[in-house]
């Protein structure tokens, strides 16, 4: 079972719902900027009894959230990658997709497989069609995303590759690094990856065969 999460956004949807307590256990991840905005918010993070460890937590997937569907794509960063987020998102947006911004906020330090986590979860879900996840250099952020199941993530460092991990190995979170691509390298990137359907036929075995390992 993969872990629940609760981001900055999870806070805000519950806080505009009217709910003032959000149950977590041991098992639940809370990012740091939900912390804060639980705070800036009055919404209290009430750690659950034993006694009721059966009962369902809340997660970032709410029945109000970013609708499902080919356009919703799922974006976050760490402190390396912040910069390059907040000058990608508007960049999908005139794209044509709906971009969940899942984090961080700030330049401040903070722990990318919070955020990672957070992108490839959702993917995972089927709340998001695909991610994109930022950290300094990339490669980081896809480890972390590769955890969770059927998640296919790949650090892409020209249009070549990111033509060839969605053609060949149908790939749904791409990783960037803040550190490492320019603005305009980092677009026409996204741009080739979103872009690019996956080939299917022989493809299709050896991704099969991937999941084969998964499970």
């Amino acid at each position: 079972m993969p872990k629940k999460l609760i981001t900055e956004w999870t806070i805000m949807e519950a806080s505009r719902r009217g709910e003032k307590t959000l149950s977590v256990d041991a098992q639940t991840i809370v990012t740091a900027a939900a912390w804060d905005r639980a705070r800036q918010l009055g919404v209290r993070l009430e750690k659950k009894t034993r006694e009721a460890a059966s009962q369902p937590t809340v997660s970032s997937k709410t029945s109000e959230g970013p609708a499902k569907g080919q356009q919703t794509v799922a974006i976050g960063s760490d402190h390396g990658g912040f910069q390059l987020k907040e000058q990608l998102k508007p960049y999908l947006e005139s794209l044509g997709y709906k971009a969940v911004d899942l984090g961080t906020y700030s330049e401040d330090a903070c722990d990318y497989p919070d955020f990672a986590y957070a992108v490839a979860r959702m993917v995972s879900l089927g709340d998001a069609a695909k991610g994109i996840m930022i950290d300094s250099v990339g490669s980081a952020s896809a480890i972390v995303a590769n955890k969770l199941p059927g998640i296919r993530a790949v650090c892409c460092s020209n249009e070549f590759s990111a033509r060839s991990s969605r053609e060949h190995n149908d790939a749904n979170v791409l990783t960037l690094g803040g550190k490492i691509h320019g603005v305009e390298l980092a677009k026409s990137i996204v741009k080739v990856w979103l872009e690019t359907s996956f080939a299917g036929g022989r493809h299709q075995n050896r991704v099969d065969k991937i999941s084969e390992i998964e499970r």
